[in-house]
């Protein structure tokens, strides 16, 4: 079976840079919070551009929710962000103690739609969250214009798009703050859970770096309540030897993504959005197509992980559905809902299971009609 992703690849194709990397941190005795941390803040705030600070911490769903924490949100503040998403974002959000707010998704971009967002927003609006939804960066020029008209913070969640760009800038630096997974299944990701939060204060790095650890000023005083969100030092050195192949990866990503799309330009199949003013990350390919569960389970036949990434909504979970407002005017997410599936897209996929998907697609399209 083609996996839709193989995280295990990826260390194999760096597995002896890994390797040391992990031998030079069991050897330190230091494993927590160490020179690996420092050094990984460093590099992923370098990567992005000058004058920005990074803060890691353990996983993507606390990361956002310290954003949200040192900005002093909490109950009773809305944040606006789509229900087209991971449970991540929305579960950073509530953990939090702030109120999500669902607005409805842009049928091209498929991230959040800045005129939803404008017909979501009421006196207790704080933030808006947008979601670089599989790789694709959000309308940010748009979302920070209304945002300033509306004097609402932005929080970008770019847990699917390290190193995706807008007219070269790269996402992550458009809002004044920005949270990041480092799952083992994203773009950049290691074995194990982890996250980063970018952002442009120094002093607002160094309250969530305050806030990761009980409060703790050096003095180890809690001195506001806080989190145990740590990253560790084996994740910190692994994401940095990864850090420095991603630019790398990402063009594979993209390469094969232009692979698919010439296999299918002739399909009636909605294929992901490729502007020339973006750099998609391409962390997922999702076609859209009517009959999707048939398609998949044809693929799997064919031995191909078809998935669909996500199932559901956000909205459409038991836990979520109908106590969230925005929930139940969501047209064009549910609409996506119903057509979307997810083809294998890794950077170490071969060229022969590339062609095999391609081939196996239009056998599909081929038979029915």
């Amino acid at each position: 079976m083609i996996p839709f992703g193989d995280p295990s690849a990826s260390y194999q194709a760096h597995k002896s840079e890994i390797d040391q990397a992990i031998n030079r941190v069991l050897d330190s005795g230091w494993y927590v919070l160490g020179k690996e941390v420092d050094a990984f803040e460093k590099e992923f705030a370098s990567f992005h551009g000058i004058d920005l600070h990074a803060v890691g911490v353990a996983n993507g769903t606390d990361a956002i929710a310290l954003c949200l924490r040192g900005l002093g949100l909490g109950i009773g503040d809305e944040v606006i962000t789509p229900s087209h998403t991971a449970v991540a974002t929305v579960a950073g959000i509530e953990q939090a103690g702030c109120t999500p707010v669902f607005a409805d998704i842009d049928p091209h971009t498929r991230c959040i739609a800045p005129k939803s967002i404008d017909e979501r927003v009421t006196i207790n609006t704080r933030a808006i969250m947008p979601v670089h939804i599989y790789g694709q960066p959000a309308e940010m020029p748009s979302i920070l214009e209304f945002a300033k008209a509306h004097k609402l913070s932005v929080i970008e969640d770019c847990s699917q798009a390290h190193g995706a760009e807008i007219l070269g800038q790269k996402v992550g630096t458009f809002a004044d703050f920005s949270a990041y997974s480092c799952y083992p299944t994203k773009n950049l990701g290691g074995v194990g859970d982890g996250g980063v939060i970018l952002c442009r204060s120094k002093e607002f790095s160094e309250k969530i770096k305050s806030l990761r650890q009980y409060g703790w000023n050096e003095a180890r005083e809690s001195i506001i309540p806080g989190f145990n969100s740590r990253l560790d030092e084996l994740q910190a050195a692994i994401l940095r030897v990864k850090l420095q192949h991603l630019a790398d990866d990402n063009a594979k990503r993209r390469a094969i993504a232009l692979r698919y799309n010439e296999g299918f330009k002739d399909l009636p199949i909605t294929l992901p959005a490729l502007d020339a003013s973006k750099l998609h990350a391409m962390h997922l390919y999702v076609i859209e197509c009517d009959r999707r569960n048939e398609l998949m389970e044809y693929l799997r036949s064919n031995q191909i992980g078809a998935s669909l990434h996500y199932p559901l909504a956000v909205h459409q979970h038991t836990a979520y559905a109908h106590r969230i407002r925005g929930g139940d005017n969501l047209p064009v997410t549910d609409l996506f809902y119903q057509k979307n599936l997810t083809l294998p897209m890794y950077p170490e996929i071969s060229n022969d299971s590339i062609e095999h998907i391609i081939s196996m697609v239009q056998s599909w399209f081929r038979k029915k009609n």
